[in-house]
């Protein structure tokens, strides 16, 4: 275990949870619920967003660290604190022992995102970059801790941190009393576990579903083991929920109160994610949007009305990017399609003009000429395509081949 067994067994009961509350006033904001009209619509039941997004630091990992950090004996605070995280946990805990007035030592991996190392940084971390992956990273801060005597803040597995994020569950009640479901993002299992442990105490009738990425889902072979198991190589764009075992301590409260824990693929995040962008106006991490994802893909399986929790926002630019193009392509709304062409003048022209003609906004245009797969009179060209949905993909793809063109990918 993580911790020692006292501390790993220890029950986070409602007054724990009651208790992180008072200790964030005026620390941590009460974010936004915000209907959606649309999710609504998909899923026939009322919908809300709780935006955590929104919060300070951009996730709900403020929560967590600051009660935890509050918790340490005089003398733990005087030795400081390490974390190791990619992003979100981070940011939390510099922040966090920043008000407190702790110092703190925050391990990241070299090839963290450059925005979230300058907000690390900037909430007052001292930042040192490790390891090309987060187990790396995470061994080099248990090492400084044991080096340094300082406070080692795990991200989830702590009876503390779990608290804290369950004030996120007491928010939710207050917020929508009528909540019949709370959909949840899942990595370690701190949210999920420190919302069931709020909720199902003060409303058992609530169900509650956590959602992981396919590529990363560890809870539902541990709940069918009965104890942590660990998925080896855990692979997803959702790095806030890319966990490859479960906490010690969340595990057995996720394993009691947590009705459910279904799986997502990438392209229902990355579609959940720009559903977030266009519809709602929110700015959301992937791991955020998975309670969406959720949604989208299971339309009728959640009864209303239903709590969906954004758990940050904290998405990197360079990510967005490729998450919207990948989100759009899954949507039928963006197409990449190669093929060849006979290289004479005009023949570009004749190409575009056929694709004008099915309404198809071309975004990119590549054209490779000199290829030892081509002929002596042939070119390539790779176009990127705006469209508008997979029947119009289906039309641009049987245009261009009514026109003569190889279409080749």
């Amino acid at each position: 275990m993580s911790y020692s067994t006292a501390q790993a067994l220890r029950t986070v009961t409602l007054d724990d949870v009651r208790g992180a509350r008072k200790m964030l006033s005026g620390v941590a904001r009460m974010t936004a619920m915000e209907g959606s009209r649309h999710l609504s619509r998909a899923v026939a039941a009322p919908v809300h967003l709780k935006c955590e997004n929104l919060q300070r630091t951009g996730s709900f990992k403020l929560r967590g660290a600051y009660v935890r950090i509050a918790g340490l004996l005089p003398e733990e605070r005087a030795a400081g604190v390490v974390a190791a995280s990619a992003g979100n946990h981070a940011q939390g805990v510099a922040l966090a022992s920043s008000l407190l007035g702790v110092r703190s030592t925050v391990f990241m991996p070299k090839g963290a995102p450059l925005p979230k190392i300058s907000a690390t940084r900037e909430y007052g971390a001292e930042v040192r970059l490790h390891g090309q992956v987060v187990d790396e990273t995470l061994a080099a801060a248990m090492d400084y801790a044991h080096e340094t005597g300082a406070v080692f803040i795990h991200p989830f597995d702590h009876p503390d941190v779990i608290a804290g994020q369950g004030t996120v569950g007491l928010e939710i009640l207050e917020q929508c009393p009528e909540v019949r479901t709370i959909v949840v993002g899942v990595g370690g299992g701190g949210l999920a576990a420190g919302i069931a442990v709020a909720v199902k105490a003060l409303r058992p009738d609530v169900r509650i579903v956590g959602v992981q990425a396919a590529g990363a889902a560890a809870y539902p072979p541990s709940l069918a083991a009965g104890h942590p198991v660990s998925v080896r190589n855990p692979a997803t764009m959702a790095d806030g929920i890319k966990v490859g075992r479960p906490g010690d301590v969340p595990f057995g409260i996720v394993g009691e109160l947590v009705d459910e824990v279904c799986t997502v693929t990438e392209d229902e995040l990355s579609a959940a994610l720009l559903l977030c962008l266009e519809r709602a106006k929110l700015v959301v991490e992937p791991a955020g949007a998975s309670p969406v994802a959720a949604l989208l893909s299971r339309p009728g399986a959640f009864e209303g009305p239903v709590v969906a929790v954004l758990s940050g926002g904290n998405v990197d630019p360079v990510l967005m990017e490729r998450v919207l193009r990948h989100g759009m392509a899954a949507q039928g709304r963006y197409l990449a399609v190669r093929l060849r062409l006979t290289d004479r003048p005009g023949a570009l022209a004749s190409l575009l003009g056929t694709l004008s003609a099915v309404d198809a906004n071309v975004l990119d245009v590549s054209h490779v000429r000199t290829d030892p797969r081509l002929g002596l009179t042939e070119a390539e060209v790779e176009l990127h395509l705006e469209t508008k949905g997979p029947a119009h993909c289906t039309e641009v793809g049987q245009a261009l081949r009514d026109a003569g063109y190889t279409v080749i990918g």
